[in-house]
């Protein structure tokens, strides 16, 4: 059994939490232009790499709460615990990050919101 150290209640037991699947997967807008195998892709591909992986996770028998976490697949060992909504700071973490296939997909680039009128005039000028 692994044990889990909430940012929010502190350590407990694998047995309160429910894994969320993988983390940092960007929601397209709704104003999009992917395609229908594109978004297909974005509902349906998840990764389960050997190695490092980064998970979402939330505390069900406890606060609730959402976090991420950067955990070995391999050992099982947790790298790295940190907020939704922030990057992991661990080097592991980091890499796992960058190295993720969704980086260069088009969901991730609709999940982008557009430019706005002054920022692409600007651009236009300079």
């Amino acid at each position: 059994m692994l044990l889990i150290d909430c940012p929010y209640c502190g350590t407990r037991e694998e047995s309160e939490f429910s894994c969320g699947g993988e983390a940092h997967i960007a929601r397209p807008l709704a104003e999009n232009t992917l395609s229908d195998q594109a978004f297909a892709d974005y509902l349906f591909l998840r990764d389960n790499p050997k190695g490092m992986f980064l998970e979402r996770w939330r505390h069900a028998a406890g606060c609730r709460r959402w976090f991420n976490m950067v955990r070995d697949t391999v050992t099982h060992e947790i790298v790295e615990i940190y907020p939704m909504g922030s990057l992991p700071k661990s080097k592991a973490g980091k890499a796992a990050y960058a190295e993720s296939w969704r980086r260069d997909t088009a969901a991730e680039a609709a999940a982008q919101p557009p430019k706005t009128k002054k920022a692409r005039a600007k651009k236009d000028q300079g």
